[in-house]
């Protein structure tokens, strides 16, 4: 655990309204920060993190991804529900393969956004 030193510390008590009134003015109301909360759960399990990388390089169908991360289709299966449920993912269906791929180009940018902050 990292220590406290003073420069962690506001030593004032005098509250800044014009700063604070701007920012409420500015933040969403609290049923999207919860929405932006749960989207952000979704990210933080790395097997949905390597499926959201493998579809950022091709749409994929579900044999695929499972021999790809070496999980059971199953498994990929109850990931990618999670993926659809949250509209990170999408599935179109050509004769009896299911593929999956990003739902959108934002998707991508907030998976690059992510890897940009990590590499930095």
């Amino acid at each position: 655990m990292r220590e406290k030193n003073s420069a962690d510390r506001c030593e004032c008590t005098v509250i800044h309204e014009e700063v604070v009134n701007m920012v409420k003015s500015k933040m969403p109301d609290e049923e999207k920060l919860y929405d932006l909360a749960e989207l952000f759960k979704v990210f933080g399990d790395s097997t949905r993190i390597r499926i959201l990388w493998a579809l950022s390089e091709s749409d994929m169908c579900v044999c695929d991804i499972a021999s790809l991360l070496n999980m059971t289709q199953s498994a990929i299966s109850h990931q990618l529900r999670i993926l659809k449920q949250t509209r990170l993912v999408k599935n179109r269906k050509e004769g009896k393969v299911v593929y999956y791929s990003l739902d959108d180009g934002h998707v991508k940018q907030v998976f690059e956004m992510g890897l940009f902050h990590i590499n930095e």
